[in-house]
């Protein structure tokens, strides 16, 4: 497809999020002090069960913690009591352990379905405390919307659902938020910003991580999740870009429409999602189901809204995923949304290609043209880097790769070529790792590449081929012609005016060439689907 990634404009980096202060420093330090205190009580910080394999220098801090251990640390596996203390230790580390649970390939199958609770199945406050939350939200009482209301069927970290019944009949989801949720995530992200100005201090490796800015794009994706009223317009926004996907043949997931008159601050209502929880063991075990294909189909969705929308669910796990035979998808929960840049998504889409085609010197150039690496550095070495990454993995199965091994080496290698974290990444990022897990979990030799290959490819070639390149000369002359007109009608005063002969002014010629040119393009992209 020759060399597209000529094609990209350098990226100026986007400024990191603005640091916020720690509003109670030594709250929140007291408040860390207390996270390490049930981590430890909970035998989750350096589980015994791991102790045999740290360095023999670390065993013995290992071996003096867990003599703290309480009682919830002696028991359990350590998935479970690690899903327990991210319990105790409310929304913000639930969330992260929403993220380990995906990971079955890293942390193994057991650890993975011990954590997996915490997607939807954690302790559900009282159905009364949820009515009174939606007459406060709403201004009405329960019964003048809904003609039925029953008990909650999914308690999450920041809210709980329920089903009920409009007066037209129809069955719908209420979500409703946590009673106190807004201070309890406004305290446990105090904690992450001191942690994180802490491990800038003093912990050196640390710092290209940017857990600064990583703490502030997380924290501002929660402050959005905590008002249903976003929730409720992302939610109909990413049900529009899923329909027009779904109509080119592009996305096999969908999402509930939203009921209007049920939105309120803390309250959203949406349609029933059909299909089973992703979360319910029974749900890959649906007659007709085609797990393989389901698989495809959750990477498939993400890249389509990702690359062709810019726009993307950046919360893709089971607890937010409902499917039915033979391999359709609907989401639920759009309280985090993922958006990229036309830059970004250009850098995602060559990249991946890059990867596909096993191009590693484009992939290295897109990496410096995106400044992702410093330009310091020589694109041949990156791309040697590069091949030491991919070439062991593309091709094999899942099964075959060692996702801890990869990671650490990427991290190696990000390490020597000094790169940072980049904050506009960061949803993206974890979307992707997200996205991978649920479909590993459906299918334990699900090929990502292969998945990922259709959507990649048709962007390339929409965005970056023949006619993208004819369109985009179009555009170019259509900009010029509109600037020269300007001109003419305003052109410039001269200093001094000597007129010797009349002639026809040199910008019309130009213009005129200029449109022939444009005219002559507009015909070969209108006859480019004969032609190839």
């Amino acid at each position: 497809m020759g060399d597209l990634s000529r094609r990209i404009d350098p990226a100026t980096p986007p400024p990191p999020p603005a640091t916020v202060p720690v509003r109670r420093p030594v709250d929140a330090f007291v408040r860390l002090l207390g996270w390490g205190w049930v981590l430890v009580r909970h035998d989750a910080l350096a589980p015994r069960e791991i102790t045999p394999l740290l360095p023999i220098w670390v065993r013995w801090i290992a071996h003096l913690l867990h003599a703290f251990a309480g009682r919830e640390g002696r028991d359990g596996r350590p998935g479970q009591r690690l899903g327990k203390a991210f319990e105790h230790l409310g929304p913000v580390a639930i969330k992260l352990g929403q993220v380990l649970a995906t990971r079955a390939d890293i942390f193994g199958v057991e650890f993975a379905r011990d954590l997996g609770r915490l997607k939807d199945a954690l302790e559900p406050f009282p159905v009364d405390q949820a009515r009174r939350e939606i007459e406060r939200s709403l201004g009405r009482p329960v019964e003048a919307l809904f003609a039925d209301f029953g008990p909650s069927v999914a308690a999450a970290s920041l809210a709980q659902a329920h089903p009920a019944t409009l007066a037209d009949g129809r069955k719908v989801a209420v979500k409703v938020l946590r009673p106190g949720v807004e201070r309890r995530v406004a305290q446990g992200l105090d904690s992450m910003r001191l942690a994180a100005r802490l491990a800038v201090k003093f912990v050196a490796p640390a710092r290209r991580l940017e857990p600064s800015a990583f703490v502030e794009t997380i924290a501002r994706a929660l402050q959005l999740e905590l008002d249903m009223r976003l929730e409720a317009a992302a939610a109909s926004e990413l049900k529009d870009i899923m329909d027009k996907a779904r109509a080119d043949g592009g996305c096999r997931m969908t999402a509930p429409a939203v009921v209007w008159d049920g939105v309120g601050k803390r309250v959203l209502t949406l349609e029933w999602a059909p299909g089973v929880a992703m979360t319910d063991p029974a749900a890959v075990e649906q007659p007709g189901l085609d797990r393989n294909a389901l698989a495809d189909h959750v990477v498939q969705a993400f890249l389509t809204q990702a690359l062709d929308y810019g726009t993307f669910h950046a919360d893709l796990h089971e607890g937010n995923l409902f499917c039915h035979a033979p391999a359709e998808l609907t989401a639920i929960d759009f309280g985090i949304v993922g958006r990229l840049g036309p830059s970004e998504r250009r850098y995602l889409a060559e990249i991946l290609w890059g990867f596909l085609s096993r191009d590693y010197d484009r992939i290295a150039r897109v990496h410096f043209e995106a400044g992702y690496v410093p330009p310091e550095h020589a694109v041949e070495t990156f791309a040697q880097a590069l091949r030491a990454v991919g070439e062991p993995v593309i091709g094999k199965q899942a099964s075959q790769v060692s996702m801890g091994r990869l990671l650490g080496q990427l991290f190696e290698i990000t390490a020597l070529f000094d790169m940072h974290l980049r904050p506009e990444l960061i949803l993206l990022q974890k979307t992707m790792v997200s996205v991978e897990g649920v479909a590993r979990r459906l299918n334990p030799d699900h090929d990502l590449w292969a998945a990922s290959q259709p959507v990649v490819e048709r962007w390339i070639r929409r965005e970056l081929g023949p006619q993208a390149q004819i369109r985009d000369a179009i555009e170019e002359l259509r900009a010029t012609l509109k600037a020269l007109s300007r001109l003419a009608q305003n052109p410039p005063e001269p200093a001094t005016v000597v007129v010797r002969e009349v002639r026809t002014p040199a910008w019309v010629g130009f213009g005129v060439a200029l449109a022939v040119a444009t005219a002559g393009a507009a015909l070969v992209l209108s006859l480019w689907p004969a032609i190839v």
